[in-house]
């Protein structure tokens, strides 16, 4: 359904590089009539924002999984994107930097802004390696910190925090603001980050809201939504995902305050225009279509031969990973494979008998070791996100087993 919201909000602007509450006197940023247009583009279960400001500036806001970079990539092409000023990574995981990749291997990029949360993924990794072998200027912003993109256009940093314990709690919320109407850009920030930017008393209210984390119940606390009160929120999350996104929570808390709800799910990739005074997002609204409890990975039942070998456990702080033969016979675990879903990483299994009702751990991080029943995957953090799944596969390639 068509909409032009008509709002008038006050506009409160953020002094560059302080964290303090921002003062209350200062009037809104004059508009000059012409359109910005924030798109929110569907990749799945992920992020990818695209901005372009009203003066031809351009910001890429994160790029869904490595496998939607192409999709990132066709879509800013098609709308003559050559160049980009800014590219934002909220934050290391896969589902929001993968399709960078692509992105930075395909179109010029003026400014890198990264979360500075270092993770030690391959995916990381190799965007690290691009940015450094193009040159592209790299900064990691402070909360306080407004990002230069448009004269018109006001970009403040209301959260990072590169020494976060947690991928998602090092997240940058970014606040788009282009005269009275303005966009909260959550990434995968959750309550105690939403507790955090309301204690330090910081302008989160927003026209249009972007609900942090594909809609999880992990984020968009009734307090947090409360104090934002969008008129319109955008949830970007993949259909029928194992997640269960959006949760119910979630879609309470919006519909107690009265926002429109839209999805990527449902609707494809949705574009919200606006001259500073007025909306319009010419798309449908979320009907909650797509949007089931998580759907489990089937798991083949195993034969004698191969025994019933399963995930029991995942530790994300010790970085430990259990896995044990339920069956009745030994299975060797050769061509065996322990999946980090998000990650994108992958551990052979050895040549070993896994005998029944037998465990053996699989250790990484810096405390990994080989042992009595442990195998040593790697020295590198894998589990650190805590939206990512464990898969097992046997020898054919087929997932036996699943744990979030």
């Amino acid at each position: 359904m068509k909409k032009i919201v008509a709002v008038l909000v006050a506009v409160l602007l953020l002094v560059a590089g302080c964290t303090e509450t921002p003062q209350t006197n200062e009037q809104p940023k004059p508009f000059t009539g012409k359109e910005m247009l924030v798109h929110f583009i569907d990749v799945g279960q992920g992020d990818s924002i695209f901005i372009e400001s009203p003066n031809g500036k351009t910001m890429l806001v994160d790029a869904g999984v490595k496998g939607a970079g192409k999709t990132v990539v066709d879509y800013l092409t098609a709308h003559g994107v050559q160049k980009l000023d800014y590219v934002v990574a909220t934050h290391p995981d896969a589902d929001h930097i993968g399709g960078l990749i692509p992105v930075l291997n395909s179109i010029s990029v003026e400014h890198f802004i990264d979360s500075g949360k270092i993770h030690t993924s391959n995916t990381y990794e190799e965007m690290l390696t691009l940015i450094h072998n193009k040159n592209i200027p790299f900064n990691v912003p402070q909360t306080g910190d407004q990002l230069e993109l448009d004269s018109e256009v006001t970009v403040e940093v209301l959260s990072a925090d590169e020494n976060a314990t947690d991928n998602n709690e090092a997240s940058i919320v970014l606040r788009v603001a282009y005269g009275n109407i303005s966009f909260l850009l959550t990434g995968d920030a959750g309550i105690d980050m939403e507790k955090a930017m309301l204690a330090n008393g910081l302008d989160v209210e927003a026209t249009i809201l972007k609900a942090g984390h594909h809609g999880s119940n992990t984020s968009s606390s009734q307090t947090f939504v409360n104090a934002v009160s969008p008129l319109a929120t955008i949830l970007s999350y993949g259909q029928n995902n194992k997640y269960g996104h959006p949760h119910a929570e979630v879609i309470d808390a919006l519909q107690n305050v009265g926002s429109e709800i839209y999805s990527t799910a449902e609707a494809g990739t949705i574009v919200v225009n606006t001259d500073g005074n007025t909306y319009k997002i010419d798309q449908s609204e979320w009907t909650g279509i797509g949007a089931t409890s998580a759907i489990p990975t089937p798991t083949p039942t195993p034969t004698s031969k191969v025994g019933h070998v399963e995930l029991i456990s995942k530790d994300l702080q010790l970085e430990v990973v259990v896995v044990k033969n339920t069956g009745k016979e030994a299975v060797n675990m050769q061509g065996w494979q322990l999946v980090s879903v998000e990650g994108d990483q992958v551990f052979d299994f050895p040549n070993i008998e896994l005998a029944p009702a037998t465990s053996i751990s699989i250790t990484s991080g810096p405390d990994a070791k080989t042992g009595d029943n442990e195998l040593q995957w790697t020295k590198r953090q894998i589990w650190l996100n805590t939206g990512d799944a464990a898969q097992l596969l046997n020898a054919k390639g087929e997932v036996v087993s699943e744990l979030p």
